[in-house]
């Protein structure tokens, strides 16, 4: 028998905390004719927007940067975040050192170190969904349109 359904508002602080304190992601991406790539990437999350580091010439970083979307997959499947976003393409060099670090410090990854040629993605979530069971179906959409719903 599984537990209770969440509110929406413990859902909503659930998924903040594990976007706060989870430091892996699963991101989905797709080119341009529809080839669909799915990898797992470090992230860092700065309340409004979530920042990954991936090879630029990688199929992700490719894709991410044709298309400007992706869909993420945060949790066990029994308890799962997922969050679709726009995604904002940025150089290297272009983050204030204190940003960087701060990645760094969360995720163990440097992606300036790296030997490939990395960017960074700030991918904003446009729609956010959690739920942990069959129960938490209904009601399972928390962000919409990029707003919180209440």
């Amino acid at each position: 028998m599984s537990a209770a359904p969440r509110t929406r508002a413990r859902r909503r602080r659930d998924t903040e905390q594990r976007l706060g304190s989870d430091a892996d992601i699963w991101l989905a991406s797709a080119s341009p004719d529809g080839t669909p790539y799915l990898v797992p990437l470090s992230f860092d999350w700065d309340g409004a927007a979530l920042l990954v580091s991936t090879p630029a010439g990688s199929p992700t970083g490719r894709n991410l940067a044709a298309t400007r979307t992706a869909r993420l997959g945060l949790g066990p499947t029994r308890d799962v975040t997922m969050i679709e976003g726009t995604v904002e393409v940025l150089e290297i060099d272009a983050l204030p050192p204190e940003r960087v670090e701060r990645f760094v410090a969360r995720t163990g990854f440097d992606p300036r170190a790296s030997a490939a040629s990395c960017g960074w993605f700030r991918i904003t979530p446009r729609r956010v969904q959690a739920w942990r069971e069959e129960n938490e179906l209904r009601g399972r959409e928390l962000l919409r349109d990029g707003a919180w719903l209440e």
